[in-house]
């Protein structure tokens, strides 16, 4: 009997002599689980890794809104310096998010299709905290001293 990972570390097969045998645990697993996000190699865990940068977060929302310029960009996102700004857009391009459109005279960075599906979840965020931020900020405040 062996036992074998799927793609991502969520789905796994196991194999016993000729026949492909999936467990009961697989079938269960197909039903999305809280406790996937743990497994080390799980699709979660890519997810969180993009967004746990916060300039990424904030580059998304703002291409989110519409397609942008580099220096636009740095006028939009707050505090984020040319070079963070310049690293963050091309780890976003090396996940397919973002787009850089080069003409003649510009460049232009957009959400790619696949970017275009973190706006949402992005939003989502920006809404937490505009609802639960000051509940945030309270309790570090009157923590600060321990």
């Amino acid at each position: 009997m062996i036992a074998v990972s799927g793609r991502f570390g969520c789905e796994p097969i196991v194999f016993h002599a000729t026949k492909l045998l999936v467990t009961s645990w697989y079938l269960r697993s197909m039903e999305p689980s809280s406790s996937d996000a743990l497994l080390v190699d799980c699709p979660a865990r890519l997810a969180v890794e993009i967004i746990a940068d916060k300039w990424s977060v904030l580059v998304v929302f703002a291409l989110g809104q519409r397609p942008r310029r580099h220096g636009e960009l740095i006028e939009v996102v707050g505090g984020i310096s040319r070079k963070v700004l310049t690293q963050t857009l091309r780890k976003l391009q090396g996940y397919g998010l973002v787009y850089r459109a080069e003409t003649s005279t510009q460049v232009e960075y957009r959400l790619t299709e696949l970017g275009t599906t973190l706006v949402g979840p992005v939003e989502m965020l920006n809404r937490w905290a505009r609802e639960h931020g000051e509940a945030v900020a309270d309790f570090q405040e009157a923590h600060e001293s321990d």
